[in-house]
């Protein structure tokens, strides 16, 4: 892959359009602020990212995590962009942007995820593989759609559908963003009947992601089933989200009590050298508030995570070029910070996410995202029965009930469930079972 076909601003869905007008904004950073004022962006400050919903103390939520993630990816991109300009001061391709394509991908990166955190996508994939939809694979089959996408539904793939698909009523190419952040956000480019079950766009989008692809001049690994290596921006993407998720999660732990102060100082210290962390506690004394000194640790972490990351992706240039790159970075730092990493995971899956409020959330949304895909598939399988049309009326009408395969229709579905908040969810859940009534 070579990086002056992999820096694109060509837009998805405006290929023939020749923009004449001088624009101040790079297409890059339009893709930033077009992201930014979207309604579905708007929608993650009420999807959980961890912990429940914030009462009286505040932690993440899907929003402020993609905004952090966002600007973690920006400073990861300025640091390649400008190695990269030193490397090829004559090369015509745009590195200074590379900035840009990263803070905008970041902010989508999530956008595919359903309500209820990560366990709105076990819940999907429940419902098809051991639940009430089992019955559908022979019908999906049958007419030539590919059941693995329900059965393994990704919210990577269901943000690339929900950046470029054309709902009814609305334009062709969806967003129509830049070719290389979309790129940047598809984690796993092949389809979903791959072995390891991870894939990053549903049947009813590969021809489109193919044609992105294929335009940036990724290398295509195989054909059938299609696979693509990533292009290298999605490394960096998933750095920032890596950094983000680990490292605020503990802080967030440390608000709602589940870790201690000196558990929490200590996870971050053990990041750093023992000289270096001499220097920290100097700091620390000098600070008597502890949500700053945690914040203060928790910032220098970060910083220390980007140059780490940075520095390895720029080590392995070549051979993320060529498609042969391991897994994320993160796996790749340095000795010390490694260490400090992987600590900070085995405390995270034992002191946060098994918690008994995170285990509730889980266990409330794998009974409300099954019931209502159930009710609205029901629905579409029986469209003219009287309650079918009731069902169907709360379904806005951008999304394709009516389409002339099922596969397409039960998309339909899970694109309005996937585009709930948490709050919809519930309320739309305890409505239809009559649990709650509009007011009188």
């Amino acid at each position: 892959m070579n990086w002056q076909q992999l820096l694109s601003a060509r837009r998805f869905g405006m290929e023939e359009y020749h923009d004449e007008k001088h624009h101040d904004r790079t297409d890059f950073q339009r893709d930033y602020d077009r992201l930014i004022f979207s309604a579905p962006f708007r929608r993650l400050q009420n999807k959980t990212q961890v912990f429940p919903l914030p009462g009286s103390i505040f932690v993440h939520n899907r929003l402020t995590h993609s905004i952090e993630v966002s600007c973690v990816g920006r400073s990861l991109g300025m640091i390649v962009g400008k190695e990269l300009r030193k490397r090829y001061p004559d090369s015509p391709a745009d590195f200074e942007e590379i900035s840009a394509i990263i803070a905008a991908g970041c902010l989508a990166h999530d956008l595919g995820n359903p309500p209820f955190g990560h366990s709105g996508e076990t819940a999907i994939s429940s419902y098809f593989s051991e639940g009430k939809g089992k019955y559908l694979e022979e019908k999906i089959k049958e007419e030539g759609g590919r059941w693995e996408d329900f059965t393994n539904f990704e919210g990577n793939a269901n943000s690339i559908r929900l950046l470029i698909h054309q709902f009814n009523g609305r334009r062709r190419g969806g967003f129509v963003l830049t070719y290389s952040m979309l790129a940047s956000i598809v984690k796993y480019p092949y389809s979903s009947v791959t072995s390891d079950g991870k894939f990053g766009f549903f049947k009813a989008e590969e021809k489109d992601f193919k044609q992105i692809a294929d335009t940036l001049g990724m290398h295509c690994i195989e054909e059938s089933p299609l696979k693509y290596a990533r292009h290298p921006l999605v490394y960096l993407v998933e750095a920032a989200d890596d950094i983000c998720y680990k490292i605020m999660d503990l802080e967030d732990a440390h608000k709602l009590g589940l870790l201690t102060t000196e558990q929490t100082k200590e996870l971050f210290l053990n990041f750093f050298p023992e000289e270096r962390q001499r220097k920290m506690q100097k700091t620390l004394q000098r600070v008597s508030d502890i949500n700053e000194q945690i914040a203060y640790l928790r910032s220098s972490v970060i910083g220390l995570l980007v140059d780490e990351c940075s520095k390895v992706f720029l080590e392995n240039e070549q051979e993320i070029l060529d498609g042969k790159f391991g897994k994320s970075l993160i796996k790749y730092i340095s000795g010390t910070a490694n260490e400090a990493y992987r600590i900070a995971t085995d405390i995270s899956y034992k002191k946060i996410y098994k918690t008994k409020d995170v285990v509730d959330i889980e266990l409330a949304g794998h009974r409300i995202i099954g019931f209502l895909i159930d009710t609205f598939i029901t629905a579409i399988e029986d469209r003219d029965a009287k309650y079918s049309k009731l069902i169907l009326s709360r379904i806005p009408e951008q999304y394709e009930t009516d389409a002339p395969t099922l596969y397409e229709r039960i998309l339909a579905v899970l694109d309005f469930v996937s585009g709930m908040t948490d709050v919809y969810a519930l309320d739309l859940y305890r409505k239809i079972t009559g649990m709650s009534l509009p007011t009188v």
